[in-house]
């Protein structure tokens, strides 16, 4: 019986006794003694031991904080909901301004499609500004995902005037 056990101790080392001089058999991961495959643990490549899925609101807060980081950008999102971000914001626990206001995206396993809505300054080119917003937008969100991204739709809603009172900043009473 010490015999066997001793055998399986070896065998698992490597060295298998013939009951002659003792050789050593090179086993090489993957591969048992008889020649047989096993399961690996640790190998092979690990993006392909699981799933990674990346909610629609994380591209749209990379993409709306990329997208205000371009001079001429005033703001995100459509005169309503700027007016219901705007009231929201002034309520106390409500979440400070949100960072994805404006933007919507569709998220799928490989790419995604943006749509964006701003506002830009009076007197920028909304062509460049709208051009600068889709290439800082693309590369935010392919090097934070590793999303393809297949469009940037943008939508200008509006300029900001000089002289226009700002519907973000909350108003100023006098007491």
């Amino acid at each position: 019986m010490a015999d066997t056990e001793q055998q399986r101790n070896e065998q698992q080392r490597g060295n298998i006794r013939t009951g002659g001089p003792e050789k050593e058999l090179s086993v090489s991961p993957g591969v048992s003694a008889s020649g047989a495959s096993t399961p690996q643990r640790g190998g092979g490549d690990p993006s392909t031991r699981g799933r990674t899925t990346i909610a629609d609101g994380v591209v749209e807060k990379i993409a709306g904080l990329a997208a205000r980081d371009v001079d001429g950008v005033h703001a995100m999102g459509g005169g309503l909901s700027r007016t219901f971000g705007a009231v929201r914001d002034r309520v106390p626990g409500g979440n400070a301004k949100s960072v994805s206001r404006g933007v919507k995206a569709e998220v799928g396993e490989v790419q995604t499609a943006l749509d964006l809505d701003i506002v830009v300054e009076y007197g920028v080119s909304i062509a460049d500004v709208a051009r600068a917003v889709r290439e800082n937008v693309v590369a935010a969100v392919e090097r934070m995902t590793g999303l393809e991204v297949v469009e940037v739709n943008i939508a200008v809603g509006d300029v900001k005037l000089p002289d226009e009172e700002d519907e973000d900043e909350p108003e100023q009473r006098l007491r």
